[in-house]
């Protein structure tokens, strides 16, 4: 038995194993506390959702979090027509996956699909959260592979170049959002009626082994003053947070997830005319690079015999991701709302169905709206829902019907003007950012030795007819000739071309013997 010089690579294969969305309800009823006058209707409600623990575990993902609701209502009182309730509802949710394991990453998206507020009494409401969790599974692999042979001169080798995703490394960190809102001089703060935050503009930057992620925390706060006015105010809280990634560069490709872990949003004393916000995000990162490997898939020597062992795996190719912003420009008649102020306006955008076409990616999709308006009754205000259909190209080269597509979409800017007999005008942009990959299931030889065979002729011709499936490598793998000497012989210009019944001569070269021990 002879020995093999082989050099070897390792790659750390970086795949998706799973995808799975799992829609849920939290339900409970809240008590009215004394302080505050008995509830009428509900007028509005909304949320915001932190997840303060996740846990991996073999065969399913675990999220431990609450919901923190805010409910306007119409008071049964004549002096207080508005109020406002804030309250948390804590879950845990499990999402079953068999292809889950412990020592696994996932990616995970969690949004509230809708609040249902059912008065029970005067005293007592019944609040209904539908939350929708979608989480990516991924999985790494730590592969060696051959990539050369050294001390065997007449090897033949299949090649495949392939730019494959390998992982660099992973990270986490906490990152804080805090800002003292200012209000108004004049305003006394009676109540908080709605509170609801956004991230967006996520970005960030690689430098001395660290990765730099920022965005920005964009909070909307509706209050009621003492006068029982209605009154919004909005800031844009800088995030900032630091992964330490050693061996990283700038041609890296970065993931960076922003999941809210805790929420405090508190007024502070009468006379400081100011709330307190206080945001706390769990930033998780994963590296890629895109590193081109020139894949051994078979290999054999005309005059010894080899084996080796393969190794299928399955791994991201060609991940690549990017960003472009949907315009969206419409008048909307709402008649009832001429002359009426707009306190705040809830952007909600899904995408109903996408399809991959010609190098595009094509989107159909619908904006939710939910106006919160000055109104002519006693109340103060009112609400309007309307629906926008929206359609949206984004074009990606090479894209194809195969490939894996991850959309998040942002609302970055919107803006709402009444205009006369109760048109409005709407601009809304959105920010598309898309994830593309493919998996592709490769074979890599990582185990090769010489065995030892008997008599074999030094030289044979043998006429062989092609049959369906043929490719010039396998009949040479064979007959233990070479697609050099194949293509030489039978004056085959194109290798990649031959043809079921055709009559090819296949020259044979090897040694005469190997000693048997």
């Amino acid at each position: 038995m002879e020995n093999v010089d082989v050099g070897k690579e390792k790659l750390c294969m970086n795949k998706v194993v799973g995808k799975k969305t799992d829609t849920f309800f939290i339900e409970g009823d809240v008590i009215i506390p004394d302080s505050k006058p008995d509830i009428l209707n509900p007028i509005s409600t909304c949320g915001n959702v932190c997840i303060y623990k996740k846990e991996v575990l073999d065969g399913k993902i675990k999220f431990d979090g609450t919901v923190m609701v805010y409910v306007m209502y119409l008071a049964d009182s004549d002096k207080d027509m508005v109020r406002g309730l804030n309250t948390s509802l804590d879950f845990s949710h499990i999402i079953e996956d068999k292809n889950c394991k412990s020592e696994m990453t996932t990616v995970d998206c969690i949004k509230i699909k809708s609040i249902e507020c059912k008065v029970l009494n005067g005293r007592k409401i019944n609040l209904k959260v539908s939350l929708e969790i979608t989480s990516t599974i991924y999985a790494n692999e730590e592969t060696e592979m051959i990539t050369k042979v050294s001390n065997i001169d007449d090897i033949q080798t299949l090649k495949e170049n392939l730019i494959v995703n390998s992982k660099v490394g992973e990270g986490s960190t906490k990152a804080y959002a805090k800002e003292t809102i200012v209000l108004d001089n004049t305003d006394n703060l009676a109540e908080i009626l709605k509170a609801q935050i956004y991230i967006n503009n996520q970005d960030f930057k690689i430098s001395y082994n660290k990765i730099l992620a920022k965005a920005d925390a964009n909070v909307k706060i509706l209050y009621l003053t003492e006068d029982n006015e209605i009154k919004m105010q909005e800031a844009v809280i800088p995030i900032m947070g630091f992964i330490d990634m050693p061996n990283i560069s700038e041609e890296h490709l970065c993931e960076i997830n922003y999941c809210l872990s805790n929420l405090v949003i508190k007024p502070n004393s009468q006379e400081e005319h100011s709330i307190y916000i206080e945001a706390e995000i769990n930033l998780s990162c994963m590296v890629y690079e895109n590193k081109e490997v020139e894949l051994i898939q078979d290999l054999y020597s005309p005059s010894k015999c080899l084996e080796f062992k393969q190794k299928e795996i399955k791994t991201t190719v060609d991940k690549k991701t990017q960003k472009q912003v949907c315009n969206i420009r419409q008048k909307i008649e709402i008649p009832e709302m001429e002359n009426k102020k707009i306190y705040n306006v809830t952007v909600t955008p899904t995408i109903n169905d996408s399809k991959i076409t010609n190098g595009k990616i094509i989107y159909e999709g619908e904006i939710e709206l939910e106006f919160l308006h000055e109104a002519d009754n006693s109340a103060k205000i009112d609400t309007k829902n309307q629906k926008l259909n929206f359609d949206f190209t984004m074009e990606l080269d090479n894209i194809n019907k195969d490939n894996m597509i991850q959309t998040q979409i942002e609302t970055i800017m919107q803006d709402f003007i009444v205009l006369s007999g109760g048109t409005i005008d709407v601009k809304i942009d959105l920010m598309f950012n898309i994830a593309v990959q493919n998996t592709k299931t490769i074979n890599v030889i990582n185990e090769m030795e010489v065995k030892e065979e008997e008599n074999v002729p030094s030289y044979s011709m043998t006429i062989y007819f092609v049959k369906k499936g043929d490719t010039l490598w396998n009949i040479a793998k064979k007959f233990k000739s070479t697609v050099e000497d194949i293509a030489r012989v039978n004056k085959i210009e194109d290798p990649n071309k031959i043809y079921e019944g055709e009559q090819l001569f296949i020259p044979r070269y090897a040694k005469t013997k190997f000693d048997v021990a």
